[in-house]
């Protein structure tokens, strides 16, 4: 019962920071909603798209089949084109006239195999005259906290080449919106990572905490949900970089291989015991690292705890080395997605005849595009296997021979 949003999201604190609105042409459409009332399930929301360079205007509708996500935002549904017969995910938010909508801007940019994609979107008004913004994205029905959900309910580990397979692709999401449209996600968990059930391709979902990162330009630090949340920002750094996404991704795959969430605080400061009960006390370096204004020092000298002893002992070597690089107190030591991409933990996934286990093809994992423009040469050899080489595009960087 996934949404094309994971649910819980929220807009920022620093919502403010957006600029006043510039709607384009299908933005000024206002749907009209058959039934009534300003419930949501059970209506036809009926809306023009189309009209800019020459296309002609047409009519696209919408029923509303039933809620699976709500929070402070607003809530996103699952509905039917009548047209189309396409199941679609849509987002209905709350729109302040006086800005227009950061979300709505970064996925206008976003064109990635594992980040969520917007089909369109529309305005609407209710009986009380406040006006919604909806973002129609594509319908994907599973997402990652479901599926850990389904092995903690079985009582079961989730199979390791899923592991590969699901972080992966997360690591690939995120390498594309960090470097291409430069934006940093703010709140990556299981709940905003979804799952085709059938293909296993995963995607990145719900920016409504997103935001491009400004160097110089402060942002909030309350930002990103707590498990997940990199130290930095409970150190209340405000100018902080994309590798806060890299800490919740790490998170994330120390939860793909405990089945539980690594840092389970039960509020901030409990957030920073549990990262220390692991990490160890950062170093006063370290804390400078994560916020040079952060002055108060007082910790209680704690160990780290070695990374084999935090996982089963048939954990492979390779996961753990990965866990370390993206679990770092210090941000600049984090490895960058693509890197992590790169890393040896993933390498069953470059094998020529790798399959799912049911012998399926895996989902796409080699069809990179802009994200490896300004990537070394050496990088993207260990990225792209000797098989992929071919209709990547990169060839030439390999010889003929390859």
């Amino acid at each position: 019962m996934a949404t094309a949003l994971g649910g819980g999201s929220h807009p920022t604190a620093d919502a403010m920071e957006v600029d006043p609105p510039r709607a384009s042409a299908d933005e000024k459409h206002v749907a009209t909603i058959m039934g009534g009332s300003d419930a949501v399930t059970g209506h036809i929301i009926s809306t023009t798209i189309g009209g800019k360079n020459g296309e002609p205007k047409r009519t696209i509708s919408y029923m509303a089949e039933r809620v699976v996500g709500t929070g402070s935002f607003g809530v996103v549904f699952q509905a039917k084109c009548i047209e189309t017969g396409e199941t679609v995910a849509i987002k209905k938010v709350l729109q302040d006239k006086r800005y227009k909508n950061r979300e709505l801007q970064i996925m206008r940019s976003i064109d990635h195999c594992n980040v969520i994609s917007l089909k369109h979107c529309f305005f609407s008004t209710t009986s009380r005259d406040e006006l919604f913004l909806n973002l129609v994205m594509e319908f994907v029905p599973e997402s990652l906290y479901r599926v850990l959900k389904h092995y903690k309910d079985m009582k079961q580990r989730m199979p390791l080449i899923y592991v590969k397979l699901y972080m992966y692709q997360i690591l690939r999401g995120l390498a594309y919106i960090h470097t291409v449209p430069g934006v940093c996600h703010r709140d990556i968990k299981p709940q905003n990572i979804l799952v085709d059930p059938l293909s296993h391709q995963v995607k990145v979902c719900d920016f409504g905490s997103a935001k491009i990162l400004i160097k110089g330009e402060a942002n909030i630090s309350y930002i990103c949900s707590r498990y997940y949340r990199a130290p930095e920002l409970i150190f209340g750094a405000t100018e902080y970089t994309t590798s806060i996404d890299i800490w919740s991704a790490g998170c994330v795959l120390a939860e793909l291989l405990l089945g539980q969430p690594l840092f389970p605080g039960e509020n901030a400061v409990d957030q920073l015991v549990e990262i220390i009960k692991v990490l160890g006390t950062p170093t006063r370096e370290e804390i400078r690292c994560m916020n040079p204004n952060y002055t108060e020092f007082k910790f209680p000298q704690i160990k780290a705890c070695p990374w084999h002893k935090i996982f089963h002992k048939r954990m492979p070597p390779e996961a753990i080395d990965l866990v370390s690089r993206l679990l770092q107190y210090s941000p600049n030591l984090r490895c960058s997605a693509l890197e992590a991409c790169a890393h040896s933990f993933f390498d069953e996934l470059r094998e020529p005849h790798a399959r799912l286990p049911n012998g399926r093809p895996f989902p796409p994992l080699f069809n990179f595009k802009q994200e490896l423009a300004n990537a070394p040469p050496e990088l993207i050899s260990r990225l792209l296997p000797e098989h992929a080489r071919r209709h990547s595009g990169f060839g030439s960087l390999f010889g003929s021979g390859q």
